[in-house]
Formats: C-alpha cells, sequence, structure tokens
C-alpha cells in the first residue's frame, strides 16, 4: 500500500466526480462499500448511485457533509457519511469533487489507542493524529470545531480528504516529510472556520510520535491560533516598511503616493491623499476649517488595476460637504471610523450619487479618514476604504493607520517647505543671474542654467561683460553649498565681479581682490566660535576682438574647452589657482591668440560630475558633445546637456557658458602716434575727420572732432610719451582711445566761472555714450564711446 496513492487505501472509500457529474475515479474502499468495480461505474453518472435521486447529482460550490442512502451491488443499500468537497485538478478544467467515506468503526474516546490517548486527550489545544498512511487516528473537539466536520466521522480520512485547499494538500506534504525525518515542523496558514466571516492566523505544529524502539509510528498535528500575534506582526512590519518607503524624496506629491501605496493592501483596499492648497501668497495651507471642505487630490491607490472605484482623479479638487468623513476628521482634528452598514454615511452618500452607486457597486462596508498634521499645521486628510477586507476598521488599526500617516505627514510637511524654500531660492537665483546677454561684436553668447534635481538650487553664476575697446569680459562661478544663502553669496560675488571688470582689471588681479572678498564673506558669516564657512571657485576671461587674444585666469574653477573652426574640442591649459576664500595664494594669467569662429566653453563642475562617473569620463563626454560646434550655440548647448548630464538630472547646478569669438577687421582700427605738441593737434583733428568720411562716419565727425581734441591735449598736458590715439567702430559704437604712459588717472571735476581749464573731461562725458580709464602694463588708456545710432 503506497502512502502517496490514497485510491490503493482501502481503509475508505473515495470518489471522484467529473464536473458533469459523471463519476471518474473509484478506490478500492469504495468497491468494499458498495460492491461495484471500479470498471462497472467509472464515467457513469454518479447519481445513479443515490438510492432515492431520479435526477442529476447536486454537487457542493465548496463542501459538503452528510447522511447518504446509496444502492449495492447487491440490490440493497447502504446509509453512510459522506464528505464531499471541490477541488482544483492539476491540469485546465472547470474541477471536479472527491467524495469520501470512511469505513473503520469510529471511536471518539478510542480508550484502546494508547497513542491517540497520549496525543490527544493531554492536548490542550486543537489536535489531531495521523499513522504512518497519514490517515487520521483521532482528532479532539477542539480540531474538529476548527475543521467544521463531527469528530466521530473522521477516523481513517486523509488531509486531502478533508479538504480541497491549498492548506491540505500542504499539509499532507509536510506530515510525510516529519514522517520520513523523523523531526518536528512548524508551518503557518491562514483558514476561516465554518461560523467565521474571516480566516485567522493558524501555527500548525508537526511532531513525530514514536515508540519504545524510536521507530516513528505516527504524527501529532497541535494548531494554535495566534491571529492576534500575526496582525501585531503585520502592523509592526508596515510601520517599518514605511519608514523606508515614505520619504524617500523631498516631492510632495511622490511622497503622498508613498503613503498610498504602502497602506494598500495591507491596511485598506483603497487609500486617497488629499492636501489642502495654501492661502494665496501665503504659502501655508488655511489655518481654520469649516465644511464643506475643498481638498486636492495628490496621490491614490487600490487593490483592482486603475482604481475604478475613485470618483475623482489625481489633481482634482474635491469638495467635501459635512457629515463626510474627510470634512468631519479635519474640522475635529481626528480620526474619524464610519460604518456603511450603521448608516454613518447615509448623509454624504444622499447628496452624492455617484459615490453610492461606486460604494455599492463594489461593496464599500468601512471608511477610516485620518487628518495629516505635522508642526501643528493640518495638511490634508489620508482616507482608508475597505471593500475586499471583510472585516471593519479595528481600534488597532485606526493606531496603525494613525502612527503611518503621522510619518508621512512629517515628509509631506518637510517636502512642502523645501519646495516652497527651493522656489523661493530659485526665484533669487534667477532674479540675480543676467536675464539677457548683452550683444557685442566681439562674441555671440549662449547659456544654461539648471538647478540641482535633489540638492537643491545653489550658486552657479555666469556672465558676459562688455569692457572699453570692444573687449568683453567673461566669467563663470561656482559658490560652495546650496540654498538661499548659496545664492544671496552668488549675487555678492557677481555684482564684485561687475564692480572690478568696470576698472578693467587683469583677470589675475580680478581674481585677487575677488580672494579677499570671499575672506570678508567668511568673516561675516562665522561668530564666536571662529570664521565661517564661504568657498567659491571662479573663472574669469578677456577677449580683445582687435588682438584676437584672450586672457585667462582661474580660482579653482575647471578649465574651458576651446573648439576651433573644424576641429577637435580640447581644454586650455591654465595654472589652477586656489579657490576663492583660502587668501594669500597667488593667481595667474595665461594668454591665448584665438581665430575667428572659435567657441569657447565655460562650465561649473555639476555638468560634468556626477553619481557612478568621475570627472574625466564627464570631460570626455563634454569635449565629444562640443567637438564641431558649427551650427547655433543654442542647439549645441541642449546637445551638451543631454549628452553629458547622467539620466535623472543633474546632482549639482550646472552652468554653461558658450561663446563663438569674432575678431574685428583691421579695416575698422585706425592707429596714430601722437607727437607731444599741442600745436599738432589740429592735423590730428583733420585726420580723423578724414578717416571718418572713410568710414561714412561723417554724421559723428563734429562730436568725435571734439572729443578727440579734448583727450589728445589732455594727454599731451599731463601726460607722458609715447602718446597713441585709436579709432575703433563698428556698426554701433565709435571708440575713441588716447594710451599715454603715465600711471596718473584723470579726475572729472566741475570747473569754476571764470577758470580758463578744467571742462575738457566733463565735456567729453556730457558728448559721449560713456567714458573711462583703465591702466595697463606701459600707463593707462582715457577711452569715450559714442553711440552712432543717435549721431543719425
Amino acid at each position: 500500500m503506497r502512502p502517496d496513492d490514497p485510491f490503493d487505501d482501502a481503509v475508505t472509500a473515495r470518489a471522484v466526480i467529473a464536473a458533469d457529474g459523471t463519476l471518474a475515479r473509484w478506490s478500492e474502499g469504495a468497491r468494499l462499500l458498495l460492491g461495484h468495480r471500479s470498471e462497472e461505474v467509472v464515467g457513469r453518472p454518479a447519481a445513479e448511485l443515490l438510492a432515492d435521486s431520479t435526477g442529476p447529482l447536486p454537487l457542493p460550490a465548496d463542501r459538503w457533509s452528510g447522511t447518504l442512502v446509496l444502492r449495492h451491488r447487491d440490490g440493497g443499500t447502504v446509509s453512510v457519511w459522506v464528505l464531499a468537497h471541490h477541488r482544483q485538478p492539476s491540469g485546465d478544467g472547470a474541477g471536479e469533487w472527491l467524495a469520501v467515506t470512511p469505513l473503520e468503526a469510529t471511536d471518539h474516546d478510542l480508550p484502546d489507542d494508547p497513542l491517540v490517548r497520549k496525543a490527544v486527550f493531554q492536548s490542550p489545544c486543537a489536535t489531531m493524529v495521523f499513522d504512518q498512511e497519514l490517515r487520521l487516528r483521532g482528532v479532539n473537539d477542539a480540531m474538529a470545531r476548527l475543521l467544521g466536520l463531527p469528530a466521530d466521522h473522521l477516523r481513517g480520512l486523509r488531509p486531502t480528504d478533508i479538504g480541497g485547499r491549498p492548506q491540505h494538500s500542504e499539509l499532507e506534504r509536510q506530515l510525510r516529510q516529519v514522517l520520513r525525518s523523523g523531526r518536528p515542523h512548524d508551518m503557518q496558514t491562514h483558514m476561516k472556520a465554518r461560523a467565521e466571516s474571516y480566516a485567522h492566523a493558524w501555527l500548525a505544529r508537526l511532531a513525530p510520535l514514536t515508540d519504545r524502539a524510536g521507530r516513528v509510528r505516527g504524527v501529532c498535528v497541535t494548531a494554535h491560533d495566534f491571529t492576534e500575534q500575526f496582525r501585531a506582526r503585520e502592523r509592526l512590519q508596515l510601520v517599518n516598511e514605511a519608514s523606508m518607503r515614505i520619504g524617500t524624496t523631498l516631492d510632495v506629491t511622490r511622497t503622498a503616493q508613498e503613503l498610498a501605496d504602502v497602506c494598500v493592501p495591507s491596511l485598506a483596499d483603497f487609500v486617497s491623499v488629499e492636501l489642502l492648497d495654501p492661502e494665496e501668497g501665503a504659502g501655508e495651507p488655511a489655518g481654520r476649517l469649516s465644511p464643506p471642505v475643498s481638498l486636492r487630490r495628490v496621490a491614490q491607490q487600490s487593490l483592482t488595476a486603475g482604481t475604478p472605484e475613485s470618483v475623482a482623479q489625481v489633481g482634482e479638487v474635491v469638495v467635501y460637504p459635512e457629515n463626510s468623513p474627510q470634512a468631519d476628521s479635519l474640522v475635529a482634528g481626528h480620526s474619524i471610523v464610519a460604518s456603511v452598514p450603521a448608516g454613518d454615511l447615509d448623509p454624504w452618500l444622499a447628496v452624492d450619487e455617484t459615490r453610492a452607486r461606486r460604494f455599492e457597486e463594489y461593496g464599500v462596508h468601512s471608511m477610516l479618514s485620518v487628518p495629516l498634521q505635522a508642526r501643528g499645521t493640518t495638511l490634508g486628510v489620508a482616507a482608508f476604504t475597505r471593500f475586499n477586507h471583510p472585516e471593519a476598521f479595528t481600534h488597532d488599526d485606526v493606531l496603525l493607520a494613525e502612527e503611518v500617516t503621522a510619518r508621512a505627514a512629517v515628509c509631506i510637511d518637510n517636502a512642502r517647505r523645501y519646495s516652497r524654500e527651493r522656489e523661493t531660492t530659485l526665484t533669487l537665483q534667477r532674479s540675480l543671474l543676467p536675464r539677457t546677454l548683452p550683444r557685442t561684436a566681439a562674441l555671440e553668447a549662449a547659456t544654461r542654467y539648471l538647478p540641482a534635481a535633489r540638492s537643491g538650487v545653489g550658486g552657479d553664476w555666469f556672465d558676459v561683460i562688455p569692457l572699453s575697446g570692444m573687449r568683453v569680459a567673461m566669467v563663470v562661478g561656482d559658490v560652495v553649498g546650496h540654498g538661499i544663502q548659496a545664492s544671496a553669496t552668488m549675487g555678492r560675488l557677481r555684482t564684485a565681479v561687475r564692480t572690478l571688470a568696470d576698472i578693467d582689471l587683469a583677470p589675475d588681479e580680478l581674481l585677487t581682490h575677488l580672494d579677499d572678498l570671499v575672506l570678508h564673506l567668511s568673516e561675516e558669516a562665522g561668530g564666536d566660535s571662529g570664521p565661517g564657512e564661504v568657498g567659491a571657485t571662479c573663472l574669469y576671461a578677456v577677449y580683445d576682438p582687435v588682438s584676437r587674444r584672450c586672457t585667462l585666469s582661474r580660482a579653482g574653477h575647471p578649465p574651458p574647452v576651446v573648439i576651433p573652426p573644424g576641429g577637435p574640442a580640447q581644454h586650455l591649459e591654465l595654472p589652477s589657482g586656489p579657490p576663492l576664500g583660502l587668501g594669500g595664494l597667488p593667481f595667474e594669467s595665461a594668454e591665448f591668440e584665438l581665430s575667428d569662429d572659435s567657441v569657447l566653453a565655460f562650465y561649473t563642475d555639476g555638468l560634468v560630475t556626477s553619481r557612478g562617473r568621475d570627472v574625466d569620463q564627464g570631460e570626455a563626454l563634454l569635449r565629444e558633445a562640443l567637438s564641431g560646434a558649427a551650427g547655433p550655440l543654442d542647439e549645441t548647448c541642449d546637445r551638451v546637456l543631454n549628452s553629458v548630464l547622467a539620466p535623472g538630472g543633474a546632482t549639482d547646478d550646472v552652468a554653461l557658458l558658450l561663446a563663438r569669438l569674432r575678431g574685428l577687421p583691421p579695416s575698422q582700427v585706425t592707429t596714430w602716434d601722437i607727437p607731444a605738441d599741442p600745436a599738432l593737434v589740429a592735423p590730428i583733428r583733420k585726420q580723423v575727420l578724414d578717416q571718418l568720411a572713410a568710414w561714412s562716419l561723417t554724421d559723428a565727425s563734429f562730436t568725435a572732432e571734439l572729443v578727440v581734441s579734448e583727450l589728445v591735449t589732455n594727454a599731451i598736458r599731463y601726460g607722458a610719451p609715447p602718446i597713441r590715439l585709436r579709432l575703433i567702430h563698428d556698426a554701433a559704437t565709435l571708440i575713441c582711445e588716447v594710451s599715454d604712459t603715465s600711471h596718473t588717472a584723470p579726475h572729472l571735476r566741475r570747473a569754476k566761472t571764470w577758470d580758463e581749464g578744467g571742462r575738457g573731461l566733463l565735456l567729453v562725458a556730457q558728448l559721449t555714450q560713456r567714458w573711462g580709464t583703465r591702466h595697463t602694463a606701459e600707463g593707462k588708456t582715457i577711452w569715450a564711446e559714442l553711440a552712432l545710432a543717435d549721431m543719425e
């Protein structure tokens, strides 16, 4: 006899009934009970075995037990107790039914079986005993109540005879393992007693029963109801999962969705998260609440795909009237449980027909509404709905929902505060960056600025600054840190760079002054405990379109990339220089001659650094993306960002400045050496007028003649030879420059009524668009710009 094949067992009568009501299998025990051989009944209607039936056999939907009168082969009848249950077949099909009848005489007290006596009667919990053939030898009343079957009819049955659920097959498999190994084993399962509405959690302990020689004679199964412990463990697991899964980002919508995802299906079948919209201009949710309450749905999750039971979509504003759980819990400030069978929701559903239909369609029976509160502020509400869970919300469920919701509320508040601060910082950052770049004859520029995807807005900046003599300065910098403080520091540094650029400092000198400013800012940021931590990097370059030379200096900043026309992109080799804020260390400049249409790329390190990739790889990607940058610079900027930035956005701020250089043709520049003789000023004026006529700029002749006369005369009187006059023009501007070797700068002053001199520079200031002085290694240059458009 094989224990793995119950149809070889003659102790129990078994029959398998197919979906069409015919007999599919017939055991030896069934032959002994009714006399029919297998070949005589298999394939025939099972109803023919009933003594009093004229129609088809009524098959149970799940399980049935009771006494039937069956026909014997000899023409008589047999009255037997039968247990029948539905089970799924091993392959595809509509299922089948197993009907079993124990043949052994039953004896509930089992006085002559010491094996059962020890196992059954001494056990305080639900107990049953199986022998070596996996036949049930005995069961106590506690186990019989759990199974929902009479104890005196179960002797001789196997686990799969008692029920067709997966738990019974698993129990039989585990019993066989215990018989082979002789070692105890524990298994957990969920099973619903016949009189209960929901399944309990059970811990079944399978222990081998041995004789005096140590041989395994059977297995004792004791079942313990540990539903409360199981639920407590589930609640603890949900709290632990919530702490790990909620708040992974500083995004309000994502955090709310994480709350909904965590709670379905372990706590509810449908969860919606709705937030109060901030008051206009305040950035905070409304303070005092009264129904009706308007909430914006930001997240929802359902046990069913697509949330068909929802009456609102994410992003919609939902108005909740009085007597709705959401409004009542927000007004009361605490959780509210509402039961549909008890009529708690009738006033609300009476005015919301759509919701009432959904509740009826999906069988919603219970709701739990929990306010989202953090730091004394009510942010919104989380609503938990049950329709698949058979039981209503318990007090422990409410405590669990409040615990998880409280964690989520703090995370949502953090995300909301971060979003508000980020928006403020980003607004400040954008207000401090140039909104438009100046149009100059020396270059064409395009820029991009991207705030960090996660760490917040930082202190990256860029600028293009027109200088005298058609020159232009380009600057890019990066303040250490993120947030409003970094943006404010960036604004101060950008203003300082513009101020220092206006006095035409050389790049290395400008960075030296900027380093002193950062040291001063660090002292201001510190307190009694010591200096603050303000640091920055910077790259400053000046391009002269007349000489086509570019002078650059950097303070701890990545070097720029140059892309010559038709050539590959390459980094310019510059002295690195220390970052700003260290103090006392020198900066060096380097000068390069660059051909027309060369492109210079300035950037901050956020472009080339990312997690999982070193800087060298990022710079290689940057050079590859910049190579052949012959098209529009805006398209090149976009190509660089798409190619170099890692998926998911930059981990740090990114500033990118591209400049295509344009040299000034020699035909637009004229230079004269001026003798140090005031009597020769008149011929110089004549030469200037002739040159303006050649340039077709006769409309500017009068003003230009006066300006040249005053500047040259001032240089002859107060300067030192050699003296040089230079005229530069483009389509919009005429520039007059007078250089000498004196380092003394002229000062604009107001002459008194009877003074014979002192009005020259005042006259220049009144006649020109702007004027100034720049110092050079040889001396100084006084320059003045005339706007040609004003001369027309």
